[in-house]
């Protein structure tokens, strides 16, 4: 093929960009990670050195690869610093026209022959594939959380997504070390499409009250956003998000980060809000 993926440019360094960047770096890739100030790139990549090290307590990797896959992480504070990458990964929120936002601008100062994937778990590979003006080497990369311990990774190929891009993304991930599931190009793909019905009917159980938080403990992070992509859509009412969710999501009780949201967090303990 002659193209090597050598380089990995990663925008966003939330919760999922900071894993995509810890699992690239001690794979051997150089990595550039971005966001929108020099604090929050600072944060994110003291975050993955925690994460490392803490792996490191658990015996889940060696000691002496935390360094130099530290040393490969750098921060990249504007797009342009992506100049040199061979791999891009949008891991911004999932919100389509913020991801759109970004692709359109980072399409001006990448290179021609580079990746330029997303990390969406749920909307249109295709849509956002058309912004970057080169939707044959665009495809979605949609890893799991918390990255470094998911061993599953979704690809999925939009319309236009060609076989050359495709092969060479698959190699890639399996460098990473993860298992690789194809999906076609519909809203949530196949693990959240499985996956998000289910805890939105975990939600339901609450509202009813068939069941108390503490029998219903589930991760609710993105369920709301992509709860709401698989009902528009697919124009199906099984999809409809739960009210309840919705509630809390206005109220800005998103969890844990929030410190409040299915728990209330504020004394140290949580306690069910409900």
């Amino acid at each position: 093929m002659g193209f090597e993926i050598r380089k990995i440019g990663v925008i966003g360094a939330g919760q999922m960009g900071k894993g995509i960047a810890h699992v690239c770096a001690l794979a051997g890739y150089d990595v550039a990670l971005n966001d929108i100030s020099q604090e929050r790139i600072d944060a994110g990549i003291a975050d993955v050195a925690a994460q490392m090290r803490r792996a490191v307590e658990r015996g889940q990797i060696d000691a002496a690869a935390v360094e130099p896959a530290l040393e490969r992480i750098s921060g990249a504070p504007a797009m342009a610093d992506f100049a040199d990458a061979d791999l891009l990964i949008e891991a911004a929120t999932e919100v389509e026209d913020l991801k759109r936002k970004i692709l359109t601008e980072l399409t001006q100062f990448v290179k021609p022959g580079a990746i330029i994937s997303s990390n969406t778990s749920s909307i249109s590979i295709t849509r956002l594939a058309a912004v970057t003006g080169r939707p044959e080497r665009f495809i979605g990369i949609h890893f799991m959380n918390p990255v470094p311990r998911m061993q599953l990774v979704e690809l999925i190929r939009g319309i236009a997504t060609d076989d050359v891009t495709f092969e060479e993304t698959k190699a890639f991930v399996v460098k990473l070390g993860k298992t690789i599931s194809v999906s076609e190009d519909f809203p949530a793909f196949i693990v959240n499409r499985i996956l998000l019905p289910m805890i939105n009917e975990a939600i339901y159980t609450l509202y009813e009250g068939v069941g108390s938080v503490d029998a219903i403990d589930t991760a609710m992070k993105l369920c709301l956003s992509v709860m709401q992509v698989l009902h528009e859509g697919l124009a199906d009412s099984k999809y409809r998000p739960c009210p309840l969710l919705v509630k809390y999501v206005e109220a800005g009780w998103l969890g844990k980060k929030t410190q409040r949201g299915f728990y209330d967090y504020r004394s140290g303990t949580p306690v069910p809000t409900r």
